[in-house]
């Protein structure tokens, strides 16, 4: 199986390190409004609700043109629907800095204006997430896919990691050039994704029949294997793109991924926000904020490697949730900063263990049109709790003065996705292909290349 080993390494070199680059910036100009409304809610005269219904009406645009999308990428190929997007969601994600400017322009009040600029990135921003995750499908035979996925959405702790750090120092540009430090922070933060939509023209390849990059004989098998494991799908049931978004599988997993996505954006929004709290300054914040997201760019590696070894799922989905839901709600009960972190980081093992895991459910089941319109369909229904975490955290803040039971609701939608992965039906022998590395070591076949 040296050929199987060598080819998905290149394969592995050439797109992985790219991807988490672009989902590093991506992220970041996602969450980067929970740093900026250290000194925007004030400056905007934005309650914790209106920030919080702000930050998450991104995820309704994001729901609605989310499976369109990707049914375009699809149709026109990942790299110029990649690039598209890319620029896009750079230009609006740099608009974030002139909210006071259009407003006074406009006439609407800068809330207004704040809501609509956030409605407009999740128009543009739709499909960039689960076109990344198609095109892994289409590169990666599934039994690498939890640890690639893993590699591939680290870039959703780092961004924090590394741009927690960042944009509290920016926030400390205030005043200069008679800007505020949170438009600093949309205007810098922009610009790396405008630079990247260029280079995604060159760089990304489509499908492996196009890797000129690889060997005819590494070509010429991925496009074997790949065939190979989506007729093995198919043997068992082939997908319309319709039955796809309407398939109670998919919905499960759509549910399982809304109890994820719940406390991984509840958190992110409001965390600098919490430890603020502290008594803090803007580069401290930063630092202590991060410290959840160090513990999950371990357990995104760790976790998914782990359950590719074992060619095990559903466990490796509930535990880690379960653990995030546990966190959270320890967190609540503990004032002193210390034992608040520690929880928090623990919740941070949970939270983002389960996420590369999760895709490894549809994939299993689902190809070609009907895997992008149901991966599609996934992460848009799930991201759906990218807008209600938020919102119900600020709503809960402004109600109670305290972020406690917000934090407890989070934690208890972590418990809904736990029951809905214990309940899933999930065949991870579909996963396994004849021949694979992952069979030959499990003793289930004598496989070939």
């Amino acid at each position: 199986m040296e050929l199987e080993t060598r080819t998905l390494g290149r394969v592995t070199k050439r797109l992985v390190p790219f991807l988490i680059l672009c989902y590093f910036i991506a992220y970041l100009d996602r969450v980067n409004v929970g740093f900026a409304a250290l000194q925007m809610n004030k400056d905007l005269g934005l309650s914790s609700s209106a920030f919080g219904f702000g930050a998450g009406i991104f995820f309704i645009a994001y729901f609605f043109f989310e499976v369109p999308s990707n049914l375009l990428l699809e149709k026109f190929g990942a790299r110029r629907w990649i690039a598209r997007i890319m620029f896009t969601w750079g230009i609006l994600a740099g608009a974030m800095a002139f909210i006071p400017g259009i407003s006074r322009l406009t006439g609407l009040s800068p809330a207004h204006v704040f809501y609509t600029l956030r409605v407009l990135l999740g128009i543009a921003e739709a499909g960039f997430f689960p076109g990344i995750i198609f095109l892994l499908t289409l590169w990666f035979p599934a039994a690498y896919r939890a640890r690639v996925v893993g590699y591939f959405m680290v870039a959703i702790p780092l961004s924090t990691v590394i741009g927690a750090p960042i944009s509290g120092a920016l926030l400390n540009l205030d005043k200069l050039a008679n800007l505020a430090g949170w438009q600093w922070v949309y205007l810098i933060e922009a610009l790396p994704a405008l630079f990247l939509s260029f280079v995604v023209l060159f760089y990304l390849t489509d499908k492996p029949a196009d890797a000129t990059w690889l060997a005819p004989e590494e070509r010429d098998w991925l496009v074997a294997r790949q065939a190979q494991e989506r007729a093995q799908r198919e043997a068992v049931r082939s997908f319309s793109v319709r039955e796809a978004l309407f398939n109670p599988r998919v919905l499960a997993v759509a549910l399982i991924y809304f109890g994820a996505n719940a406390t991984n954006y509840g958190l992110s929004f409001f965390l600098p926000q919490i430890v603020k709290g502290f008594g803090l300054g803007n580069v401290q914040t930063g630092l202590v904020t991060s410290l959840p997201y160090i513990v999950g760019v371990f357990s995104m590696i760790l976790w998914g490697r782990r359950s590719d070894r074992k060619l095990e799922r559903k466990w490796h989905v509930a535990i880690p949730l379960l653990v995030a839901a546990g966190g959270i709600a320890a967190s609540t009960v503990l004032d002193d900063p210390v034992l608040k972190m520690i929880a928090l980081s623990i919740a941070g093992f949970g939270i983002f263990g389960c996420l590369p895991v999760i895709w490894t459910l549809p994939a299993a089941f689902l190809s070609g049109a009907a895997a992008a319109g149901g991966i599609a369909a996934v992460n848009s229904l799930g991201n759906l709790a990218g807008f209600f975490g938020p919102y119900a955290m600020g709503w809960i803040k402004d109600s109670t003065g305290s972020f406690a039971a917000g934090l407890l609701c989070l934690s208890g939608a972590g418990l809904v996705g736990v029951a809905a992965v214990l309940l899933l039906r999930h065949d991870s022998a579909l996963e396994n292909a004849p021949g694979s590395l992952v069979e030959e070591s499990s003793g289930h076949a004598k496989g070939t290349s």
